[in-house]
């Protein structure tokens, strides 16, 4: 699959900040990717995707719950976050099996069936809207039967519920300037089930008045 202008934009975008991304994102995410990640219910000698694995956090959080039996896999479309993770492994001891690729998530680089469970955090709402069915494709192609899928995203308003201003906000700047504001609120949960995903849960959260959903398919 060739590479996009949005694609490319987007790597150089995570190369730039991906030193200082901890800082500016991870103690606002952290809680939803945390409860994202509980609802996925990973369990010991499991082996599990990560789209997006960013600086490394749920790499680390990963491993520990695979253990030494497990495998964690990861893509990251930069670079520099997988310098960044790389750094930070290095500091740990972890005992699971890791195989961490540069890579465009509409393409993933395993086989059919590889993987017991993906999981991806704040990662599919950056995709333009029309390839993140590609990308979901790609996940249960990768999934074995029965295999789960988690995803925490900033999430659309629910159908009679208000958006917050900071919400219409948010939106306006993607929609003008999505140089600067990268990703938008999706309905994930429409999302999954559309690629073919039976919804097991859905966890509705929020940061700063903006809805966040977490949403776990099975394949």
């Amino acid at each position: 699959m060739s590479t996009t202008p949005h694609h490319e934009s987007n790597r150089k975008f995570y190369d730039r900040i991906s030193a200082a991304y901890d800082l500016l994102a991870d103690s606002n995410e952290k809680t939803a990717r945390l409860a994202g990640l509980k609802a996925l219910a990973i369990q010991p000698g499991e082996k599990v995707l990560e789209l997006g694995f960013g600086t490394g956090n749920e790499v680390i959080d990963l491993a520990e719950l695979v253990g030494e039996s497990g495998l964690v896999g990861g893509i990251d479309i930069s670079p520099g976050m997988l310098a960044v993770t790389e750094k930070k492994l290095a500091t740990k001891t972890l005992k699971a099996k890791l195989d961490l690729k540069v890579g465009d998530a509409r393409q993933l680089p395993w086989g059919d069936g590889d993987f017991d469970a993906v999981y991806s955090s704040f990662t599919l709402e950056l995709f333009p809207l029309e390839d993140i069915p590609t990308v979901l494709a790609e996940c249960k192609r990768v999934l074995k039967p029965g295999g789960r899928l988690g995803g925490v995203s900033m999430a659309t308003v629910k159908p009679g519920e208000k958006a917050s201003m900071l919400e219409k906000a948010y939106i306006w700047m993607h929609r003008h300037f999505p140089h600067l504001v990268d990703c938008q609120p999706i309905d994930l949960e429409q999302f999954v089930r559309q690629a073919g995903f039976e919804i097991m849960q859905v966890v509705d959260m929020e940061i700063w008045t903006m809805p966040v959903r977490a949403v776990i398919g099975r394949k």
